[in-house]
């Protein structure tokens, strides 16, 4: 039976480790001030999309797991930086060696922030009622789980068959717990277990979290963390500059030697599972129905003018980056080539092809620009729709009313969306959903990430969408700063080792 033993509730809290460092010789972004740091300090930080409403169980986007997932809310387990599975609500567990039964063994003193204790009733209650409510966000994600019992301080889940992904979509929405019976207005408060307690949401504005004194692992190390909603890079620059925020994330790296240059700030790059994601609608009756129209416009995009043009992050050619597991470098499945695009065209008689693209006006006008200028050069005319966030969530995510659309996908280990025929992205290929469900039902971790890497190349043949790029993660990290994490934090962003000096 394999067991994994309970970590120091600090290993979980630990600072993101640092991947590379943009004009700075620092290896560890958690080290940029040698002064005692504040417990009484308030730390402002910019973030770029606000989500619609606090509900993180039925509300999409991850814009709520960005600031609630780790610091207001956890599970049983959760992750690091690094993408390692460590125990939080639970002290330890152990997986059966048939991969069919998971044994949890729950803290005890652990209280949520309206002071209510944890019980194992409520982790019953939390993962029955997160597996049979579809309204709820990831709801499928437990559809594997027989049973689940409490029998003191042991929590039971029995499967049905092996799911290799289980642990791994407990860190997430999927195993997050909730007290039984609370009463919350779940739109507009929280109510969890974690270092952080909501405070306060001006809408259009900020969200506020207060540290929990009363949190049953080691204290948040700031009073205060105030998000700031700034979707405009020069305006994010500008609250930089002027001293109004101490971290913005989201940061366009062609600006790093105007916020560095004072000093103030250090501007460092991490690793993430940001996947630049162009969807193409692949209904009937549907010009992109057509497997050879589809891999004409991704040979018709140069994915090396988005990583030029944002100074950061690497080229993608599959639905799979490289920090999850399967991962494999398909460039040789649609090389940048024009004229092969034109031949495609050509033979699937959709010369003179008129395409609109949906994305959210938050992004940045160089990604359409882009693609409309690679796009005219093979005769595809494409009218850009730029819409707010709401607006796509409707009729792009949940109506599949759209040609092409891009959104930037932060979640890590997300391959489920490309086996499932009724996502947006409307792909539909019953091989690759076997061997989904084959690495799902593999006790191998090697076997599982070798399957996927298989699905994953099927994926990209098939021109199910095209990849314009797999984002970094840029940060910049104001002097006083310590603990800020810097690896995938458009997904996740745990602020309980956050320091900020005292000067």
């Amino acid at each position: 039976m394999f067991r994994r033993t309970a970590l120091a509730a600090s290993a979980l809290l630990a600072a993101s480790a640092l991947v590379l460092t943009a004009c700075s010789g620092s290896s560890d972004p958690a080290s940029t001030t040698t002064a005692a740091p504040d417990p009484n300090a308030s730390v402002a930080i910019r973030l770029v999309l606000e989500p619609g409403n606090l509900d993180i169980r039925q509300t999409a986007g991850a814009a709520l797991d960005q600031i609630l997932i780790d610091n207001v809310y956890q599970g049983l387990v959760g992750r690091t930086s690094e993408q390692e599975i460590v125990p939080v609500l639970a002290e330890d567990y152990e997986v059966s060696p048939d991969g069919l039964t998971y044994t949890f063994t729950l803290r005890e003193g652990v209280t949520f922030g309206d002071g209510q204790a944890l019980t194992p009733e409520d982790v019953v209650w939390s993962l029955t009622t997160h597996r049979d409510t579809p309204e709820w966000a990831d709801s499928a994600r437990l559809a594997k789980v027989a049973s689940l019992t409490a029998d003191g301080q042991e929590i039971t889940l029995t499967l049905s068959e092996p799911d290799s992904s289980l642990l791994w979509n407990l860190t997430g929405r999927a195993g997050l717990i909730f007290k039984q019976g609370d009463t919350v207005d779940y739109a507009t408060a929280a109510n969890g277990t974690g270092p952080f307690l909501l405070d306060s949401w001006r809408q259009g504005d900020s969200i506020t979290l207060v540290r929990n004194d009363a949190y049953w692992g080691e204290k948040a190390a700031v009073a205060e963390v105030v998000f700031d909603y700034i979707p405009e890079t020069q305006a994010a620059l500008n609250a930089a500059l002027a001293g109004e925020v101490d971290v913005v994330t989201g940061f366009d790296a062609n600006f790093t030697e105007q916020i560095q240059e004072g000093g103030d700030f250090e501007v460092v790059l991490g690793q993430s599972t940001d996947k630049g994601t162009l969807a193409m609608n692949q209904s009937p009756g549907s010009p992109l129905a057509d497997q050879r129209v589809r891999q004409a416009i991704r040979q018709a995009i140069d994915h090396t003018s988005f990583t030029d043009a944002f100074g950061a992050g690497q080229t993608l050619y599959g639905p799979i980056p490289e920090l999850d597991p399967g991962y494999e470098d398909l460039s040789d499945v649609a090389p940048y080539d024009p004229d092969a695009a034109r031949a495609l065209l050509a033979e699937a008689g959709a010369e003179d092809l008129e395409l609109t693209l949906t994305i959210p006006s938050f992004y940045p006008t160089t990604i359409p620009q882009i693609l409309v200028s690679d796009l005219n050069e093979v005769g595809i005319t494409l009218t850009v729709n730029s819409v707010d966030f709401p607006t796509w969530i409707n009729d792009v995510y949940i109506n599949k009313d759209y040609d092409l659309s891009f959104v930037l996908h932060t979640e890590a280990r997300d391959f489920e969306n490309w086996a499932n025929p009724d996502y947006y992205f409307t792909y539909d290929n019953p091989e690759v959903q076997e061997l989904y469900q084959e690495a799902l039902a593999a006790t191998d971790e090697a076997e599982a990430a070798a399957l996927l890497a298989e699905a994953a190349r099927i994926v990209s043949e098939d021109a199910a969408a095209d990849w314009l790029y797999n984002g970094a993660s840029i940060v910049a990290v104001g002097s006083g700063i310590s603990g800020m994490p810097t690896i995938n934090v458009n997904e996740r962003l745990n602020l309980a080792d956050l320091t900020k000096n005292a000067g």
